[in-house]
């Protein structure tokens, strides 16, 4: 009897005890945010990336009731900044918003990444997508999806076309556009899209592939040419382009997104809390026709679907590295 009430009392102790030390990180959990937010931006200052977070992160802060302080920390094709945030602590406070550069794109072409896509990060949310696009020179003959198949064909490894960077979504998209189509061409890739740009009004390359943002510009002063784009639906910036799939090459579907991310373990109270302030904030419509102006298509998917599309994306890059030999150099 004495022995019984001894272990009941004991255990009792334990509980308190447990109940003492998580209290104070649950009161942490309920009260989040109580101090400012670091949001990471693996890109450096002016791209659309930084542009486009700086936005998001505005109103995020305001929702949360704390600001969202913006951290570039550019290099290594978003490796820098992803690692940092990979290796932070997982409250809450230092949160990464990036393009699937980070999460699909450098584990297919980068050995020895000092993160993992789907192991480092708890994903927030998709904030908004844009479409890549197949663009021309406005002297090439070339309109349509046909006319650039028949036009490339009848020389193969004669043309070229040109991307923002070597093992970007760029140039997994031009790779997968020829390999459907069963073409030959040479990959040029440029440190940006300004300088593939201005090639392609240049005429140095005849053909290049980006993103729906960059091109709208050109597209606009007639610059360049918009032959398709990449995406399963035609882009709601670009509404007379029509899609690869529509075409005639119904598996092509690639588009390029942006995703907020915090390190692995995120309590899951802060992980609620910051996943419904972000659902908010996409759907502010100050908020959203900013990302519209910047050529970005506000498109919220919430953290289960956001870390669906990463798994559902990866190894489907990784094959595609793997035929096309695309690697980070």
């Amino acid at each position: 009897m004495k022995a019984s009430t001894a272990l009941t009392r004991l255990a009792t102790a334990g509980c308190l005890v447990a109940a003492t030390l998580a209290a104070p990180f649950a009161a942490v959990a309920a009260d989040y945010p109580t101090k400012p937010i670091t949001l990471v931006i693996p890109f450096p200052p002016g791209g659309a990336t930084d542009v486009l977070g700086r936005v998001i992160g505005l109103r995020l802060g305001q929702e949360l009731g704390q600001p969202v302080v913006v951290e570039n920390r550019a290099g290594a094709g978003t490796v820098i900044g992803a690692a940092y945030v990979a290796k932070a602590p997982a409250d809450g406070y230092t949160l990464l918003v990036s393009s699937g550069t980070t999460f699909t794109v450098n584990p297919a072409i980068r050995n020895n990444l000092p993160y993992d896509p789907v192991k480092s990060f708890d994903p927030i949310g998709i904030t908004g997508r844009t479409s890549l696009i197949l663009l021309a020179n406005k002297d090439v003959p070339v309109t349509t999806v046909k006319q650039f198949v028949d036009y490339v064909k009848a020389a193969p490894g004669k043309y070229a076309y040109g991307s923002y960077g070597s093992g970007t979504t760029a140039q997994f998209a031009g790779e997968t556009v020829l390999y459907a189509a069963g073409l030959k061409m040479t990959h040029v890739p440029y440190k940006g899209s300004a300088p593939a740009m201005t090639d392609l009004m240049g005429g140095q390359i005849p053909f290049s592939v980006d993103t729906v943002s960059a091109a709208i510009p050109q597209l606009k002063s007639g610059k360049i040419k918009a032959i398709a784009v990449t995406a399963a639906k035609r882009s709601a910036l670009l509404p007379n382009v029509p899609t690869m799939a529509e075409s005639g090459y119904p598996d092509i579907d690639m588009d390029t997104w942006l995703i907020l991310a915090a390190p692995k373990g995120l309590p899951a109270d802060v992980k609620a809390r910051l996943e419904k302030a972000l659902a908010v904030t996409m759907a502010d419509a100050d908020t959203r026709a900013k990302l519209v102006a910047q050529g970005f298509e506000p498109s919220y998917s919430n953290a289960a679907a956001s870390a669906a599309l990463i798994n559902r994306e990866l190894p489907v890059m990784r094959a595609l590295a793997v035929r096309a030999n695309i690697t980070a150099d």
